[in-house]
């Protein structure tokens, strides 16, 4: 057998494709698979291609290999990981590579990374984000290693990332930091995502329950969209959706797919360390409540019949309207949902980079943020044309604290504001449940407000505790005796 270039462990399907793309670029690939029958199955489909090899035992995937090693780990996060790492690195050599490429918590590639240096190996932790596809066709990779094995990673990486820019030539992968930096960045970017795919969900039930409209209707919308300011995967794929027909019923097949979402942890680990930081966040949290709200589905069924004289929808608000929406009512509503959607993208993503931001300076990072904004431009779920107005503006406006400080967004959220507060206001009338555009709008008001009302809270904490507060006229803490 002719030595390989790259091992990978793991042939479920993200393994399999990012594999098989590694081979699409003449990348000798030594494949292995704890059931060998799923080694067998994989070269039965794949194995005509001269770049692919398979190994039936880590010793003799290890033999094979070019030194240093490089052997990427394509298997579940958690408790396997660390299995697989206890019985390989004993096989292996001082400056070989191992790369997990799977969603493991970024505290336990700081553990791993740590463990491996001192065996004088360096391990990697690269998320890998654009699901089945991205791994075969390319992927957004985000690698968090010493420089030293970016270095000797780099030309692959770059070989089977995405492409983006205007030449649609720029490699969708960067150095992104030491230890768990890539797994951190990666976790964010699933955050922003789960806040994304919220605001679309929201606006979505706006259209459906504020102006009746159904699915091949708003999927022309959504198509319209996509071409303009908010042209992205996820708009793109929101049309196809709710233009998609239930072969069996007939019916659109957002109507026949019961309305609760699964999730897999990323967004909660990034709400737990926003927490633990102290970094504010709440879009991307109430994004996940909602996830978690969609599961007590019998629960809501319950509670509809007990307030079903309350309103569900603008129809059936008396209080907010007494007749149905003209065409020009209609045709503002939609506008006013765009500028909203664009708005409220705009401070989810302020909230992911700002996270980035103060966690860059807790774990020593150095996080470039228009380099990490220009990785995500493809191959990821969030891939968007907005990402390159992210990107520019953190390259213009060095140490920018926050999006929001954006000269560009800053005019896109001036112009969405007021149709901003029509749409939630509207939905909170008729009782139509929009958690994320609301928490943004919340969040976009209280970052913009000098004076917030945290006065009133200190000084319940120093009646109640004694913690001290500031004064506003001079410098110092201070106690007030109140019961006096």
């Amino acid at each position: 057998m002719q030595k390989a270039k790259v091992g990978l462990i793991g042939l479920a399907v993200m393994g399999a494709n990012l594999a098989r793309n590694l081979a699409g670029k003449n990348i000798s690939t030594l494949v292995f698979n704890r059931t060998a029958a799923k080694t067998e199955q994989f070269m039965k489909e794949f194995g005509e291609d001269p770049c692919l090899q398979a190994a039936y035992s880590l010793e003799e995937l290890v033999q094979n290999l070019e030194r240093p090693r490089k052997i990427i780990l394509m298997i579940q996060a958690g408790a396997p990981v660390d299995a697989m790492l206890d019985t390989l690195t004993p096989l292996l050599e001082t400056g070989d590579i191992v790369i997990d490429g799977g969603n493991s918590y970024f505290e336990d590639t700081r553990r791993r990374s740590a463990k491996l240096a001192a065996l004088g190996m360096e391990f990697v932790g690269m998320g890998v984000s654009g699901g089945e596809e991205g791994a075969l066709h390319g992927p957004s990779l985000m690698p968090g290693c010493s420089e030293k094995a970016y270095v000797q990673l780099e030309p692959m990486l770059q070989a089977i990332s995405a492409k983006a820019g205007d030449d649609g030539k720029e490699p969708c992968v960067t150095y992104i930091g030491t230890d768990g930096a890539g797994h951190y960045v990666k976790m964010v970017h699933n955050g922003i995502e789960y806040a994304d795919m919220q605001l679309i969900a929201d606006v979505y039930t706006v259209m459906r329950q504020a102006l009746g409209m159904e699915p091949d209707e708003m999927a022309d919308v959504w198509d319209e969209w996509n071409k303009g300011e908010l042209s992205s995967y996820l708009v793109e794929i929101t049309a196809d959706i709710l233009r998609k027909k239930d072969a069996e019923t007939g019916k659109a097949m957002v109507d026949v797919i019961l309305d609760v979402a699964k999730q897999k942890g990323t967004g909660r680990w990034t709400s737990m360390s926003a927490l633990e930081l102290g970094v504010a966040t709440p879009t991307i949290t109430e994004a996940v409540f909602a996830r978690n709200m969609s599961c007590y589905k019998e629960e809501r069924t319950a509670l509809e019949t007990v307030y079903a004289e309350l309103p569900k929808t603008l129809e059936e608000a008396a209080c907010c309207r007494k007749e149905t929406f003209t065409a020009e009512e209609k045709k503002q509503l939609l506008q006013d949902l765009r500028n909203t959607l664009y708005a409220a993208k705009i401070c989810a993503y302020a909230q992911g980079f700002n996270l980035l931001g103060t966690a860059s300076e807790t774990y020593g990072w150095n996080l470039q943020m228009d380099k990490i904004s220009r990785i995500w431009r493809n191959g990821c779920i969030i891939r968007a044309r907005f990402l390159d107005d992210v990107s520019d503006s953190f390259a213009k406006q060095a140490g920018m604290k926050n999006l929001l400080f954006s000269d560009f967004f800053a005019e896109a959220l001036k112009k969405g504001r007021a149709g901003w507060g029509r749409v939630v206001a509207l939905a909170a009338e008729g009782g139509i449940s929009v958690v994320a555009l609301s928490s943004a709008l919340s969040y976009f008001d209280a970052y913009r407000t000098a004076r917030g009302n945290a006065n009133v809270l200190q000084a319940q904490r120093d009646y109640f505790g004694a913690h001290t507060y500031q004064r506003v006229d001079r410098e110092g803490s201070f106690h007030t005796e109140w019961m006096k």
